[in-house]
């Protein structure tokens, strides 16, 4: 869709609008950021479980990647640079706040409240003794939703590497958690 007030821009590729935001054209990055904020709303709120907190995240995420852009070396993978970005900004929220993150809304009805939050509890420390590739794709596939093929893209790595280190976590978080599901 173009929007006439952004002009030429609003059809550029990514990689022009990094190259021009880079140079502190800054309607060239609000533009790169309408253009991915849908998804990396998305994104953010299945990381987090906190719809109320996905702005104050994506305002950081803008604010970290405006900081960093004249750094990223390829333009044309602004929007996988910018799932990291805000990947890390989600963490942080949920350091910062651990007593509320929910990981797994899904858990069985069965037990009470305070047997799913020792779940959800024992998951997060798992998850911090996992090697960094095998946590993070782990949370991309499934807390994320992200594909295999979605997740290889955004880790810049083959989806046979995803796929070995989806099994390695969901092994070791099993036999870590004593084969609770």
């Amino acid at each position: 869709m173009f929007d006439p007030s952004l002009g030429a821009l609003a059809q550029a590729s990514d990689a022009l609008l990094v190259d021009r935001a880079a140079d502190g054209d800054g309607r060239a990055f609000a533009v790169l950021l309408r253009r991915h904020a849908p998804v990396l709303r998305a994104y953010v709120t299945r990381l987090t479980r906190r719809p109320s907190e996905t702005d104050d995240v994506l305002q950081e995420v803008a604010l970290a990647a405006w900081q960093a852009l004249p750094g990223l070396e390829q333009p044309e993978h602004v929007k996988a640079w910018l799932f990291r970005i805000a990947e890390r900004q989600a963490f942080a929220l949920l350091r910062r706040q651990p007593q509320h993150v929910e990981l797994d809304d899904e858990l069985p009805a069965q037990g009470d409240e305070e047997e799913r939050s020792d779940v959800r509890q024992a998951l997060r420390a798992a998850l911090t003794r996992l090697p960094e590739q095998q946590a993070r794709v782990w949370v991309m596939r499934e807390v994320g939703g992200l594909s295999y093929a979605g997740i290889a893209e955004e880790l810049g790595v083959p989806e046979s590497t995803v796929r070995g280190a989806l099994a390695q976590a969901r092994k070791k978080l099993f036999d870590t958690m004593g084969g609770v599901r």
